[in-house]
């Protein structure tokens, strides 16, 4: 059984009246969001998981509730330089209610609606899904390696199993819809360390044909005053240079070789060149194997 959220939702949704969203922030123009679209991204506050490299960590956490109003506003000033609006987080889908309610205004103006989730909640992607509110499901698949024993307590969360039997029915849930030609484009992305590149070909060989995503992870230690509250700033500066120092990102090369081992066609997502399309060397090797 996948874990439910509704106590969760009514908890950081409803304040005794209509449905509020708990903002995380607003990108009015990206072209980055969503391949080859102009896009706003909305960002909702809230997330179950707590990766330790996550870009978004303000937003993991706290309270910032604005009515649905207010947030449309800001959409519509972009809608005339846009073609869609991706919801991203946090974990967007944590709030299912606003999400809903958002991706049913954003559809009637016209607009296409993205969605970036970690998969923790199935029943939101079924709602959009069935409400055909959604065109395209970016999902960012967490391995065990980036830290199930982060999640936040009290969360309604519980275990690494538990999520990943919950990422497991979201991938289906996407899959059935894409066959049926119900969700328009569905991605599973990696975020790739050093630590976690063994999970890459389980991952592989679990989504089969979806479109993978290889994306370049950075080592934070945003969480160090949680962690060492009594930390001075100096420590700081000279723990993050060691891990930085320590761990660099993987290289194109390296993230390419991994993409060799799964023989198949994957995008490799950087910092320095952004995204490339990339078919790796077992399967350009394969056609010539067959001549001889």
């Amino acid at each position: 059984m996948y874990i439910s959220s509704n106590n969760l939702r009514t908890k950081i949704l409803r304040h005794g009246g209509p449905i509020r969203v708990n903002f995380g922030g607003f990108v009015p123009l990206s072209t980055i969001d969503w391949r080859g679209r102009s896009v706003c991204t909305l960002f909702l506050r809230g997330c179950p998981i707590r990766c330790s490299y996550c870009q978004n960590e303000a937003i993991q956490e706290g309270e910032d509730y604005r009515d649905i109003d207010e947030i449309m506003l800001m959409i519509t000033e972009s809608a005339p330089y846009v073609s869609g609006v991706v919801f991203s987080g946090g974990e967007p889908t944590l709030q299912k209610d606003a999400l809903v309610s958002l991706a049913q205004r954003v559809k009637g103006m016209g607009l296409a609606v993205g969605l970036q989730t970690n998969g923790m909640f199935p029943e939101t992607l079924a709602a959009l899904i069935d409400g055909q509110l959604v065109d395209r499901i970016a999902l960012d698949y967490k391995t065990q390696w980036e830290g199930f024993s982060g999640i936040e307590p009290g969360m309604g969360c519980g275990t690494g199993e538990n999520y990943r039997k919950n990422v497991d029915r979201s991938i289906a849930l996407c899959r059935k819809a894409g066959r049926e030609g119900r969700l328009k484009e569905f991605e599973v992305v990696v975020t790739v360390f050093y630590e976690n590149a063994d999970y890459i070909r389980e991952i592989s060989e679990k989504i089969g044909s979806i479109p993978f995503v290889l994306q370049q992870g950075e080592h934070k230690i945003g969480r160090a005053n949680r962690t060492a509250p009594d930390i001075t700033h100096g420590e700081y500066i000279c723990t993050k240079r060691n891990l930085q120092a320590n761990h660099p990102p993987l290289t194109l090369k390296e993230l390419k070789k991994i993409a060799d081992e799964l023989g198949r066609t994957v995008r490799i997502r950087t910092r320095e060149i952004g995204e490339i399309s990339y078919e790796s060397d077992w399967r350009r090797r394969a056609p010539r194997k067959r001549k001889r």
